[in-house]
């Protein structure tokens, strides 16, 4: 599993839809797809439901989103606490 694609995970559940997550991404639908389903076939299990109209989180989602955040916001808070650290030497 990668920061991608917690990422791609991130905005397709908040997107609810693969175009508008790869457009907010800036990338292609293609390997935003590829990137999902990589996540869904490493955690073995399935985290959207696949519409016509779009992605539906199912329960196993949602939870995961949870984490996911935390773990991309616990990233965040250490860049920054990192770059706010007067330089040494």
């Amino acid at each position: 599993m990668s920061v991608a694609q917690l990422h791609h995970f991130v905005a397709v559940a908040e997107e609810q839809h693969v175009g508008r997550a790869s457009a907010r991404l800036h990338m292609a639908q293609p390997p935003l797809s590829r990137s999902i389903q990589s996540l869904e076939d490493e955690l073995g299990v399935r985290l959207f439901e696949r519409t016509p109209r779009g992605m539906r989180l199912l329960p196993e989602g949602a939870l995961f989103l949870e984490h996911a955040r935390r773990v991309l916001d616990a990233m965040e808070a250490a860049v920054q606490a990192v770059r706010a650290r007067p330089a040494t030497g």
